[in-house]
């Protein structure tokens, strides 16, 4: 199983390459106000999915601050548990007569 996973690894890493070295012409990217970017195709694709992973990281950190504080709480309240001895309860005594 992991050689077919290493395989598949493979293929989409060089089908990646070969379209990056055939993307190589330059592309002009026009911003707003004028401004404008020149740069090969493929450089332009990688700027753009390194913006898109940071926002993707960025966004998605508000979760994992708040699910690591639950899980800070939830293994204090558990270390206290096992600190507390158990109590045990006793019946209640039948009634006299």
């Amino acid at each position: 199983m992991k050689f077919i996973v290493w395989l598949i690894r493979v293929l989409v890493f060089v089908l990646l390459l070969v379209l990056a070295l055939s993307n190589t012409q330059p592309a002009t990217l026009n911003f707003l106000a004028g401004y404008a970017w020149s740069a090969p195709l493929i450089l332009i694709g990688l700027a753009f999915f390194v913006v898109g992973l940071l926002a993707g990281l960025v966004s998605a950190m508000p979760a994992v601050v708040r699910l690591r504080m639950e899980n800070g709480r939830l293994k204090r309240e558990l270390r206290v548990a096992r600190e507390t001895p158990p109590v045990v309860e006793q019946p209640p005594l039948p009634p006299l007569i």
